[in-house]
């Protein structure tokens, strides 16, 4: 039966420091690797089989988890705040973390944590993205309510955020100088900004899984997901719908 080597990662930006062990706390390997997937790549066809490896809960963790995970016998994931309770130390740096890493994995006392799907992970990134764009949107419909009080303007507060009727109030309520009519239209223009983008999300999820929505992605489906993504932007200048 083959001996297991366990390896801790210490994950930064840029870097990856690890150290592995073998079951009786033997130091086989250690150093830094820049962390990009084609050093990875070089980095595991190094590693004596069969391995596992552990490294703290950080932003950096899915895409390195991802792409260890079909390699090695296990990848986990700690806690951190655990992990520095478990593994206090008086001096602290990238090389002593790893070592610490891999003694709570070999030893059994990581504090792992649960690790989503990528299917899962995704998802909640792109439902986290879309709820950042209906807040701001609706910050920016709040703004131009605020805006519009502050100036004394009076307006109609059902139709405020309809687009003929914004065009409408702009151009003839003489209360709005130039000065609050670039900013109203900044702030409209953010508004249709955020819309734009939480559609053409919802277009994407339909392309990419469409029996999540009953049907087959359908041509007009395509177009209107690429005109989305495309027209947001000319030259460098928001155009607004």
């Amino acid at each position: 039966m083959q001996s297991m080597y366990y390896i801790g990662l210490d994950v930064h930006k840029k870097t990856i420091s690890y150290c592995v062990k073998d079951g009786s706390s033997r130091i086989h390997a250690e150093g830094a690797i820049p962390a990009t997937r084609f050093d990875l790549d070089n980095w595991m066809k190094t590693l004596p089989q069969p391995w596992t490896a552990a490294m703290e809960a950080t932003i950096f963790r899915s895409w390195i988890y991802d792409h260890l995970f079909p390699h090695a016998a296990a990848v986990k994931v700690a806690h951190p705040l655990m992990l520095r309770a478990i593994a206090a130390a008086k001096k602290e740096n990238d090389r002593i973390d790893a070592h610490k890493i891999a003694d709570c994995l070999r030893c059994d006392f990581l504090p792992e944590c649960y690790m989503a799907s990528t299917e899962i992970r995704e998802r909640r990134r792109t439902l986290r993205y879309r709820n950042l764009l209906v807040r701001q949107a609706v910050q920016m419909k709040n703004k131009i309510a605020v805006l519009l009080m502050e100036a004394g303007v009076s307006y109609n507060k059902q139709k405020l955020h309809e687009v003929g009727y914004f065009r409408e109030l702009l151009a003839i309520n003489q209360d709005i100088d130039d000065g609050l009519r670039s900013l109203l239209r900044l702030c409209r223009e953010t508004v249709v900004l955020n819309r734009a983008g939480t559609t053409a999300e919802r277009h994407q999820r339909e392309l990419k899984r469409p029996e999540e929505f009953g049907s087959r992605a359908s041509p007009k489906c395509v177009r209107r997901a690429f005109a989305l993504l495309t027209r947001t932007y000319h030259g460098g200048r928001i155009i607004a719908n």
